[in-house]
């Protein structure tokens, strides 16, 4: 099946993934709030499943640096091209929303900057301080993009302290090239690596994470040594979820995972020594991320920093 397929070939949904309708009064005051501060959102960019029931909520993942990635991953709606200079308001307006949303738990996230000798990394790192110069009782999550492994960067955004560092590996080794631009496998692994040295030198209790779309044409016996290979590097915790074709332009969905085999993924994760992890259908990076410290209290492992 190639991508860019007709709108009628695309695959029917199958019922668990269907959504209930939300209350689009909130949906939109949210949107609001965040076209006043200049605010880019991945729910709304990447076009998640999850938007509505987000935003009703009152929580939303912050994108920084611009709606226009360097790169063009073959999963990802996100706009692609030149982008824009950065914004040099935009660390203070997001620590803005964030209190005024009143948040307990955010995640914040960005595009890829390859046209930028840091990759975003400074830019990355005020916007985690900001925000908690303002909302200091509030936990920061950020999503970063592979800096092309560069441990320089990894450090900048560690030294900035957030409570969890997110780095995606998306999908299984042999898919990656298929479905990710210009991304590595083994250099998503080495970022979660370094990642993981920084974090615990800044914050012994900080965590380190990732996440895996299904429903790509992977194989059980790949997902599994994809969770593997994320233990070996360190990563704590895990989330999985359905992958779905935003647009007919982009990659196809190749299966549906049925709940129960989720199910079955979140007791390998266990099985496996996970601290945390999420799977199911409709689970993303960012999706009820404030899980991890509201239901799954984590005692840090006793770490000794080793020189990379």
């Amino acid at each position: 099946m190639s991508c860019g397929q007709d709108l009628s070939q695309r695959p029917r949904l199958p019922k668990w993934l269907k959504k209930p309708v939300v209350n689009y009064t909130r949906v939109h005051a949210v949107k609001q709030s965040l076209r006043d501060h200049r605010l880019h959102t991945i729910c709304e960019e990447g076009k998640c499943p999850n938007l509505g029931e987000c935003f009703e909520r009152g929580t939303a993942t912050i994108m920084v640096m611009g709606d226009i990635c360097t790169r063009a991953c073959r999963f990802c709606a996100v706009k692609t091209g030149r982008p824009r200079p950065l914004d040099p308001e935009e660390p203070l307006n997001t620590a803005k929303q964030i209190h005024l949303l009143g948040l307990k738990m955010v995640v914040l996230t960005s595009v890829d900057r390859d046209d930028l000798d840091d990759g975003g990394a400074a830019h990355i790192a005020e916007c985690i301080r900001e925000t908690k110069r303002l909302n200091p009782e509030t936990k920061i999550e950020f999503l970063t993009p592979d800096f092309d492994a560069n441990s320089d960067c990894i450090q900048t955004v560690c030294d900035a302290v957030p409570d969890v560092y997110s780095h995606n590996i998306e999908t299984v080794e042999r898919l990656t090239p298929k479905v990710r631009s210009r991304a590595q496998y083994r250099r998503s692994l080495d970022v979660l690596r370094y990642a993981f040295h920084f974090l615990k030198i800044v914050k012994p209790d900080g965590v380190t994470k990732s996440g895996i779309m299904l429903g790509l044409g992977e194989t059980k016996d790949e997902v599994i040594q994809t969770l593997k290979d994320l233990r070996e590097a360190n990563v704590e915790c895990v989330t999985m979820g359905q992958y779905l074709q935003p647009t007919p332009k982009h990659y196809p969905v190749v299966e549906f995972i049925e709940p129960q085999r989720f199910e079955e993924y979140d007791d390998i994760c266990r099985e496996l020594g996970f601290r945390y992890s999420f799977c199911g259908p409709f689970v993303r990076s960012s999706y009820m991320a404030e899980q991890v410290f509201e239901n799954e209290p984590m005692k840090p492992k006793i770490y000794v920093p080793q020189v990379l």
